[in-house]
């Protein structure tokens, strides 16, 4: 059997790949640039499948039923994991019906607030919140997006309440903030970084263990003194469970290699993230806590 898995990898791919994503905006960028870069390395046409639709859920039951055969990928994103804790039923398992093939990216998200929010610094925020529970009111992508779940996580750890404003998306978040209608918001840094910079919003935290280069005047949540507040968009490559390992080794080695021409590393940044290629295993562990988390 060991011997045919060995022949399978060395044969694949003998036809398309495709990646199925199941958000547009960071997810279908992601995934389309891995596919531009995994064609030539591979000798076969990689493509991207955008399946929308119940928060990626569609996509992500898509890719979890699929042929474990390395013909079907997955570019996996933070709601992969909290979906299952966040909708009555899914017709998925994170764990148990994906195999993480290699990292790809990650981008921190922020806390910006209006200029006209007194706080000026995440400890600061804190006070003001403790003092008139309610009063501060955050705009979100919707009940359960990742920067929604950040502010309850807020919330949680510091012990004190907002009131919450879901909007159709992120981005219109951003513009309540903007406006006045809400007093802050937690968006990708790349998102904020341009208004915070010309003084349109005020930068409190980069929810993440280290200074994100877009915004690098503002301290992160760990520096702030909120080690547990940390929201990062993570991306990441991952396969039905039951594709051979020898194809799981093979794209790992192939988008190593993606991951580090010159011109990836360079597109990413522009998008405010870092590579990350981390190990099948690596990634598998960080899965593990992050659920849990």
């Amino acid at each position: 059997l060991s011997g045919a898995q060995q022949a399978q990898a060395q044969a694949y791919p003998a036809k398309p790949v495709r990646i199925i994503a199941g958000f547009t905006g960071g997810s279908e960028l992601m995934a389309r640039m891995v596919a531009q870069q995994l064609t030539p390395a591979l000798g076969q046409q990689v493509y991207v499948e955008p399946r929308l639709g119940a928060a990626g859920n569609i996509g992500f039951e898509a890719a979890a039923r699929s042929a474990p055969d390395g013909y079907t990928l997955l570019m996996g994103a933070v709601p992969l994991l909290t979906n299952p804790f966040t909708y009555r039923k899914v017709g998925y398992d994170p764990m148990r019906d994906f195999v993480p093939i290699a990292m790809v990216s990650t981008i921190p998200n922020g806390l910006v607030v209006h200029p006209t929010v007194p706080a000026k610094s995440l400890g600061e925020l804190v006070q003001l919140a403790r003092k008139s529970p309610g009063k501060i009111a955050y705009g979100s992508g919707g009940v359960g997006s990742a920067n929604h779940l950040a502010a309850e996580l807020l919330q949680g750890a510091a012990r004190i309440k907002f009131t919450h404003v879901p909007y159709k998306s992120a981005s219109f978040g951003l513009v309540g903030a903007m406006s006045g209608d809400v007093d802050m918001v937690i968006i990708v840094v790349t998102s904020a970084a341009a208004y915070v910079k010309d003084g349109r919003m005020r930068g409190l935290a980069v929810l993440d263990s280290k200074r994100a280069v877009s915004m690098p005047d503002v301290p992160t949540s760990v520096e702030a003194g909120f080690p547990q507040l940390l929201a990062v968009n993570w991306y990441g490559l991952l396969a039905p469970a039951g594709t051979p390992r020898p194809i799981v080794e093979r794209l790992h080695m192939e988008l190593v290699k993606v991951m580090a021409a010159p011109e990836v590393r360079e597109r990413l940044r522009a998008m405010g993230g870092e590579p990350d290629s981390r190990a099948p295993e690596q990634f598998a562990e960080f899965m593990r806590a992050e659920q849990a988390r």
